[in-house]
């Protein structure tokens, strides 16, 4: 690996379902010789595309999990990963864009920003990722770049410049203006890999003049030189370039490129976009937390001679063992080297260092600050922080989303049930998402995630890789239990039976938290609870959280404070103390007028405008709040939020009601009360099956 840290991009492609993230990953490695064909996504030649190894990949036309790969371009290095679009893989997403540089946000012209979009460019603001954006499918029935130009401003608030103008457009789409070298390019060959550069069209002369103009007033805000020659009228290129790339690297510019993919068109602009506008390595500020001093920040610095830092990312079971994927911030891993797994406190030697191109891997000796590798048969979670030996820091982990849904599963038979348990304890190590447990009241296994296509991908994948014949229940809703109004409690806990009693007088009250899932307030005086057992008592309500009393859900959004108790001499314990705080929470819940919560999912329906009465139906029919619709060309796209519950099965019923030709996103919005009727419901369900249970 080059040590030059300038030559080098660290880059993810996100973007909406079916905007074309992979198509467009497969031309930059055709371009950067990195293949020498083209496969199609769908694998209509029986190959496929690169990055989408998986068989389940290529037989669904989606990706489902992000794949790593390296490639070369003009002498700059560039490390891609090429994530899902699909809500239920949300977290392969945040874990690229953990680790990533900068990015690419792909956009379909006609699309536009999409509900997806919007998600992914929440992730990219999270961790402070710069971007590019670029608008493929220019060759499209109905593209129109331009407009998709407005719509990251208006809805995604970016300011975004348009780098380039379309050389006509839909099938007549051609090649683009450069509106920095101003100059019109065009591409041939059979895979348009001949870039030919022409002088633009003068039908396009006066808007490529207004355009750049436009650009230059955008980033003359990050350049006083720009600003000068623009006053003088001497703008060269090269000042341009300069200004856009400060802009983009503060984040409050996006460069706009066009292109399409699928036909070979605009993908090399792209790639020299990457290296003139996104950071490298030195440009981006990472922060770990040194553990010796009390969680400091310490800012890392991407230098090769420092001690090393790394994290692991993603996990992935390969056919030699557990495959880690890292990204080095700071000092070198070397093969050989002993490092220190700064959670668990071990040391581990690492043994084979290798460069990953999807499900390829080449050996290399080393993984330099800036650089993003993978190592071998390391045991280790989602996440993890390497260092040397001589520190110890910590690297802030990745936000991860709650499980909204969930299966219970049933292996056939005795061989079927050890395949999946090797099956879950792989996946529940490689997707933070991922969840498995068993239900103690019915001794089924249950799984939960994202989203019906999160866990249908999962049951698919053990039949495949690990022969496990399994069959999966009703999916299961993430129910919630909350209170509304203050409930006061005095609870005392006595079991006296030869020997050493217990007892623990626990009073306070309990009311309703805003933010956050639970506070415990200490307002005891005069040692009423001796101070060793306060503890005890916050150990007893926060056990009392997993299982409400209505149904059995977890409890969340409440405040529980104690003042005043009791205590005896020789029965008190811990356990006393644990026992009363149970009671306590049981008696001062049940006053506070609980309710069930549920969580309701924002629903996105894209639908031609024919059907649009037949979908508004269908939702309202769901218990489905419309929130908005937009006409965009024949299509319309229809904006909802619906509970979850009511979401089982929609997709087959949204494909026979529209003759297949609309399609939807969902992702989880909020928790909401649950109507009444619901609610009497769920509580007499849940009380049958505690029945069952004893």
């Amino acid at each position: 690996m080059r040590k030059d840290q300038n030559l080098v991009r660290n880059i993810g492609i996100s973007a909406h379902i079916d905007a074309g993230k992979t198509t467009l990953t497969e031309r930059i490695l055709f371009y950067t010789r990195r293949i020498h064909a083209i496969h199609d996504v769908k694998g209509k030649d029986g190959v496929g595309a690169t990055m989408d190894f998986m068989e389940l990949e290529k037989e669904r036309g989606i990706t489902i999990t992000s794949a790593a790969t390296y490639c070369e371009w003009k002498n700059y290095g560039i490390n891609i990963i090429d994530t899902p679009g699909h809500v239920d893989f949300t977290i392969e997403v945040e874990r690229a864009l953990r680790v990533l540089d900068g990015a690419i946000l792909v956009l379909c012209s006609v699309g536009g920003v999409q509900s997806q979009s919007i998600t992914v460019d929440r992730q990219m603001a999270r961790y402070k990722v710069p971007c590019l954006a670029f608008v493929n499918k220019c060759d499209r029935s109905g593209a129109n770049p331009l407009k998709v130009l407005d719509q990251l401003r208006e809805k995604l608030r970016h300011n975004a410049v348009a780098m380039q103008l379309p050389i006509g457009l839909e099938s007549d789409f051609d090649g683009v203006v450069d509106l920095v070298t101003m100059r019109a390019y065009y591409f041939d060959g059979p895979n348009g890999e001949t870039i030919r550069e022409e002088d633009i069209p003068a039908s396009l002369l006066d808007e490529a003049n207004k355009r750049r103009e436009a650009l230059i007033d955008a980033a003359s805000m990050f350049s006083d030189e720009l600003m000068e020659a623009a006053l003088e009228g001497t703008v060269t290129p090269d000042i341009l370039k300069q200004a856009v790339r400060n802009g983009c690297l503060k984040r409050e510019l996006t460069p706009l490129f066009m292109g399409s993919a699928y036909k070979n068109k605009g993908v090399q602009l792209l790639l020299d976009a990457v290296t003139s506008y996104l950071p490298n390595p030195t440009e981006v500020e990472n922060i770990a937390l040194d553990m010796e001093k009390d969680e400091t920040p310490v800012v890392l610095e991407s230098d090769q001679e420092k001690p090393m830092v790394a994290l692991a990312f993603k996990l992935d079971e390969g056919r030699f063992g557990q495959l880690t994927y890292i990204r080095c911030y700071q000092g070198v891993l070397a093969k050989g080297d002993t490092v220190i797994n700064s959670r668990t406190g071990k040391k581990v030697k690492i043994g084979r260092v290798v460069r990953m191109h999807a499900d390829q891997m080449e050996d290399i000796e080393t993984i330099p600050a800036g650089y993003i590798g993978a190592i071998f048969g390391i045991d280790c979670a989602s996440g993890d922080t390497f260092t040397s030996p001589d520190i110890r820091y910590s690297m802030t982990s990745m936000h991860v989303p709650e499980p909204v849904i969930s299966l219970a599963i049933v292996p056939k038979d005795n061989h079927a049930q050890i395949n999946m348990s090797k099956a879950l304890s792989r996946f529940t190590k490689e997707d933070p998402t991922f969840r498995a447990f068993v239900n103690h009241e019915t001794s089924d296994t249950i799984i939960a995630g994202m989203g019906e296509l999160h866990l249908e991908v999962y049951v698919e994948r053990m039949k495949r890789e690990y022969n496990a014949d399994v069959t999966t229940g009703a999916p299961q809703v993430a129910y919630r239990e909350t209170i509304t109004q203050r409930g006061d409690f005095n609870y005392t806990h006595k079991k006296q039976t030869g020997g050493a009693g217990q007892f623990g007088r626990v009073a306070g009250f309990i009311e309703h938290l805003e933010e956050g899932d639970f506070e415990f307030v200490n307002q005891i005086v005069g040692g009423a609870i001796p101070t060793e057992f306060i503890p005890s008592c916050e150990k007893g309500f926060k056990s009392s959280l997993e299982k409400g009393p209505l149904i059995g859900c977890s409890v969340t959004g409440v405040r529980i404070t104690i003042n005043d108790g009791a205590s005896h001499p020789v029965d008190s314990s811990d356990n006393a103390f644990q026992a009363a705080a149970r009671g306590a929470f049981k008696e001062g819940y049940m006053r506070a007028k609980p309710i069930i919560l549920e969580p309701i999912m924002k629903v996105v329906v894209e639908t031609p405008s024919e059907f649009q009465g037949t979908v508004m139906g269908s939702l309202n029919q769901r218990r489905g709040m419309i929130l908005g619709t937009q006409d965009e060309g024949d299509m319309c796209v229809v904006e909802s939020e619906v509970p979850l519950s009511d979401m089982f099965g929609y997709a087959t019923s949204l494909r026979s009601a529209t003759q297949g030709k609309a399609q939807f996103t969902m992702e989880f919005a909020t928790y909401r009360p649950v109507p009444k009727g619901i609610a009497d419901e769920l509580i007499k369900k849940a009380a049958e099956e505690r029945k069952k249970g004893n």
